[in-house]
């Protein structure tokens, strides 16, 4: 059994779900908010972030990095040819690079603005906070960053049928959960990148991502267009 302690709004949690479906392991899902500083989740994890996970009686095993190269070692020969790290050097390195661009980069200039000003503030003056307003600058910053990272996605799909080569990978799966957390709460302009939306929709399509077009988080909604595969 797989406990993966996660946020349904962190890009990386989102990445290691799909990383999970993909390998045809369902976790059983815990809810963390990393903000509230959780003792029982500081012993997991010190650095107090998502995700984590643990299996059967073993011992917490924190952030991406751990998380998708174990996933790789334990699962990834049992995919065969749909393993999602490729077995060759250059290959790998290529599938790392742009996990690092969509998994820190974009969650950095997008998600994290974002989600902390449309969904942790509103969270955290509901537990007894301090309230306050969006920043519209912070948001405006993510309206204009997340275009740069959709014309990216273009340019790989120019000369590339997945974004990391000619097979989907670990690639693909960084930057449909970064967009995805964006598309939840209803800022990704896919009308402006209409090679970027078809990748998504080849993504939504994929029994791995069946369990995160059902999320919906108590109080916060997505957008009609969230869960439907043609949009």
């Amino acid at each position: 059994m797989i406990r993966l302690f996660h946020h349904p709004l962190s890009v990386r949690s989102r990445f290691i779900r799909l990383v999970l479906a993909e390998c045809e392991v369902t976790p059983e899902l815990v809810e963390e908010r990393s903000w509230e500083r959780r003792q029982e989740f500081l012993l997991l994890n010190p650095a107090g972030e998502v995700p984590v996970l643990v299996e059967h009686d073993g011992p917490a095993i924190s952030g991406v990095w751990g998380i998708s190269e174990y996933l790789d070692e334990t699962r990834g020969f049992a995919l065969h040819d749909r393993r999602l790290l490729p077995s060759s050097a250059d290959q790998r390195a290529e599938v790392r690079r742009l996990c690092e661009w969509f998994l820190f980069k974009f969650d950095e200039e997008v998600t994290a603005y974002l989600v902390e000003e449309k969904y942790i503030k509103r969270e955290k003056a509901k537990a007894g906070g301090a309230s306050s307003s969006p920043d519209s600058s912070l948001l405006r910053a993510a309206r204009s960053n997340i275009r740069t990272h959709l014309f990216y996605v273009e340019h790989l799909l120019s000369a590339r049928n997945w974004l990391a080569g000619e097979r989907i990978s670990y690639a693909d799966l960084a930057a449909a959960a970064a967009f995805s957390v964006a598309d939840y709460l209803g800022e990704v302009p896919w009308q402006d990148a209409t090679d970027a939306k078809d990748w998504y929709m080849r993504m939504k399509s994929r029994p791995a991502f069946r369990p995160l077009r059902a999320d919906q988080i108590r109080g916060y909604l997505p957008p009609e267009h969230y869960a439907k595969l043609d949009f």
